[in-house]
């Protein structure tokens, strides 16, 4: 999640070629999705397509993907632009990235002012949108800064709005999910919705400092029934109450998860699982417009690749970490979702070839 930040850009005026040649940042940017309490009315599965079966890429999808999070409008302005009132929020940019892998189904909560384009954008993506409640009142906003320290955004305004009072239904036809993402919310409804479900083959989640610091009890008692952690540097430190990443991961371990995934913005992504470590670096990008949502674009490649798979071995894991990498090295190159709308499935393997291109090594 995004960091707040009172810095100034450094001077005007366009930055020079050279200084634009920044990493893809992941996990500390994009809107944040405080408590949602209680709550539910009217649902939007209305004209809903089936999960993305027999699309490029995703043959051979062995199983079904759910995440709950929220659905957004999002003003952002950055160095190098600003938009108003665009699509985000951690469940749409999440399941965006994920159904270029897999079938994938939303539990979110909309108002009646979200505008029916950014509907049918999903619907083309082929997500399900059955779990998509539409309820009375005004959709969730967010809108933030970033400086030329793309890393650090400056929440400007958050309207909770009908995501204030949202409490998950999950539909009958949504309780077997093959893999579940419970993405940042409050880490009660977070429980409820795995409640509501049977057990999944993979459980994952993200979480913010708010519920780190405010609902910490109910936070632990949630990762005793989570299989994966995917959280930024900076609330992993909070989390474990240490600076030491090791020995922060060793904890987090403990209470209950068997992979820890560490987003380290520029720096790339750290993977713990039991004794062994992995690292993977940032994709370095000549321009990087947009950082929101880097991080849920992250999740959902990682998620959508495994659930295309079906395979849960550790080198499966360490390909899904790169396969999420990509997706937010992607995502990060315009505002919104737009550099997603026209992305293609060659272009994905492309940059998975280029990954591995940058990070092999012979023995000497």
């Amino acid at each position: 999640m995004a960091r707040k930040t009172e810095k100034k850009p450094p001077g005007k005026g366009a930055v020079p070629r050279e200084e634009k040649l920044v990493l893809a940042g992941l996990g500390r940017a994009g809107a944040i999705d405080k408590g949602a309490v209680s709550g539910r009315e009217g649902a939007t599965g209305k004209a809903a397509v089936p999960a993305a079966a027999g699309r490029e890429g995703v043959m051979g999808s062995t199983g079904n993907l759910l995440v709950l999070g929220s659905v957004a409008l999002d003003s952002v302005k950055t160095p190098f632009g600003e938009v108003s009132e665009v699509l985000g929020g951690s469940a749409a940019f999440f399941a965006t990235a994920a159904s270029y892998f897999t079938a994938v189904s939303v539990i979110a909560v909309v108002g009646e002012d979200f505008p029916e384009r950014h509907l049918d954008f999903l619907r083309q993506r082929d997500i399900d949108l059955t779990g998509l409640e539409r309820r009375q009142g005004k959709t969730f906003r967010w809108r933030g800064e970033y400086s030329y320290q793309l890393n650090e955004a400056k929440t400007l305004d958050t309207q909770l709005n009908v995501f204030e009072t949202f409490r998950p239904h999950v539909p009958a036809s949504h309780q077997s999910p093959d893999m579940l993402f419970l993405a940042n919310i409050d880490p009660d409804l977070q429980r409820g919705v795995l409640e509501q479900v049977k057990r999944p083959r993979l459980v994952a989640c993200d979480t913010m400092n708010f519920w780190i610091e405010g609902k910490r009890d109910a936070l632990f008692r949630l990762l005793k029934d989570v299989d994966v952690l995917v959280i930024n540097d900076g609330e992993a430190r909070a989390l474990g109450q240490n600076s030491n990443l090791v020995a922060v991961s060793r904890m987090i371990l403990r209470a209950g998860p068997k992979t820890l995934i560490i987003k380290r913005g520029e720096y790339g992504v750290l993977m713990f699982t039991g004794d062994r470590v992995f690292a993977v670096p940032a994709f370095p990008l000549e321009e990087v417009k947009d950082p929101t949502g880097a991080g849920d674009c992250f999740a959902g490649g990682f998620m959508g690749y495994l659930a295309r798979t079906g395979k849960l071995s550790e080198d499966a894991l360490r390909r899904a970490v790169v396969y999420g990498s990509v997706m937010a090295s992607f995502a990060v190159e315009a505002f919104s979702l737009d550099r997603l709308r026209g992305l293609e499935y060659k272009d994905i393997e492309a940059r998975f070839g280029a990954f591995k291109q940058m990070t092999v090594f012979e023995e000497f």
